[in-house]
């Protein structure tokens, strides 16, 4: 009988936050260990919770969420959303310009399936979270990696991007607020990013999952706000991070900008959500408890709040390990911390982590895994409450006195 094999649509795509070091985690765990999973951003394990009005309106309208909603989602949580915006000065954000989707993961494959043709070239920030990459990739497009500056706080760097810009780029990825960095943009920067975008007519793709995550009294800036009439921009956000409910899969997409100009590729995007029928139903109910209810998010991102005092531990005790560094995160729900390759001499980021996971029971992962070009950093995710993260801080500074060379 044939192999049964793999698609070669798949060859290049690879998602390493849920990769080789999660299977070995599982094994371990197998066998009786208990591990400290520190690799992907899920509030829910770390002891925070939905707030109380989202899951109980989510309740109340369960016996109206048995079949299909329309496949940009419900009337009610297109509004909330539009409305969001339009209290943010996109004044012009109208329901139909939104789509709800299955989390911002489903609503990124959709737009790229919709948008790429074979050798299209999209700029991607390195790091970045490897979805957009992989969803590149799967959809028949190229990856272009532009560098995010390290010593600049991790700020996108606009001369590399200017110089990797081809007759054959189409779009440019804008993470903002910034997984895996935790970087949070100056309104400068987004409209410099935003310029470039308009001088090269490129598509913008904003994801903006993290934009209510912002430490020290940051501001957020909306890109569609600098992208006015004549720059399409697709805005990426949803509840999974700031509402704490990543396993509802409630995420949504707007469209702001030349409209007009966008709508075979809209008509494309409206098959590709018929196709899948229509978001996740129950879940679409919270989104307007959500948007118009109390923020709980505003007392976890202040001094005293857990997700700003987990966040600064991370960074001083990653910071005090000999041959470490970690730019303080401004925003997010991690710290990318780098390894000095004359302390440590590591060559494969990979095997880095296996070992911690190994003789430390603490899984992280590697920095290549969010396309980052040098085996020199990792991804820490700082959800654990403090006592646990000093813990687990411990765990790495211990396995990495044992690897300096």
């Amino acid at each position: 009988m044939r192999q049964i094999r793999q698609s070669d649509k798949l060859k290049n795509v690879r998602y390493d936050v849920r990769g080789p070091i999660l299977v070995e985690a599982q094994r371990l765990e197998a066998e009786g260990h208990r591990v400290l999973k520190l690799n992907i951003g899920n509030p829910a394990p770390f002891g925070f919770e939905a707030p109380d009005a989202i899951v109980a309106d989510m309740v109340h309208h369960l016996p109206d969420a048995q079949g299909y909603s329309d496949s940009q989602g419900i009337y009610s949580a297109r509004t909330a959303v539009a409305q969001y915006y339009q209290g943010r000065g996109l004044r012009d954000t109208a329901v139909d310009d939104v789509f709800i989707g299955n989390g911002v993961s489903e609503l990124i494959t959709m737009v790229l399936q919709a948008f790429v043709d074979d050798g299209n070239e999209i700029l991607v920030p390195a790091p970045d979270y490897p979805l957009w990459t992989g969803a590149v990739t799967l959809s028949g497009g190229t990856p272009v990696h532009y560098l995010c500056d390290e010593s600049n706080g991790w700020q996108p760097d606009l001369e590399d991007i200017e110089s990797k810009i081809t007759a054959a780029t189409q779009a440019i990825v804008i993470i903002n607020p910034n997984n895996p960095t935790g970087a949070v943009y100056s309104e400068q920067l987004v409209r410099d990013l935003v310029d470039l975008a308009r001088r090269h007519d490129l598509v913008v793709f904003s994801d903006e999952i993290y934009e209510k995550i912002v430490f020290d009294e940051l501001q957020h800036h909306h890109t569609a706000t600098f992208a006015g009439d004549d720059v399409l921009c697709l805005t990426f956000s949803g509840l999974s991070k700031a509402y704490r409910v990543c396993g509802y899969r409630a995420g949504w997409l707007m469209i702001s900008g030349p409209k007009h100009l966008a709508a075979d590729f809209l008509e494309g995007l409206t098959l590709l959500a018929n196709m899948r029928m229509c978001a996740n139903v129950p879940a679409q109910h919270a989104i307007q408890t959500a948007l118009g209810g109390y923020q709980s998010i505003d007392d976890l991102i202040v001094p005293g709040g857990r997700f700003y005092e987990q966040s600064m531990t991370a960074y001083k005790l990653l910071n005090d390990i000999p041959g470490v560094s970690c730019v303080r995160p401004q925003g997010a729900l991690y710290c990318f911390p780098r390894l000095d390759p004359e302390v440590y001499g590591i060559r494969d980021d990979e095997e880095f982590v296996l070992g911690l996971l190994r003789s430390k029971r603490l899984l992280v992962t590697h920095g290549t895994g969010f396309n980052w070009p040098e085996p020199d950093h990792f991804r820490l995710v700082t959800l654990p409450d403090v006592e646990m993260l000093t813990e687990a801080i411990g765990r790495i500074a211990e396995h990495l006195a044992t690897l300096r060379t």
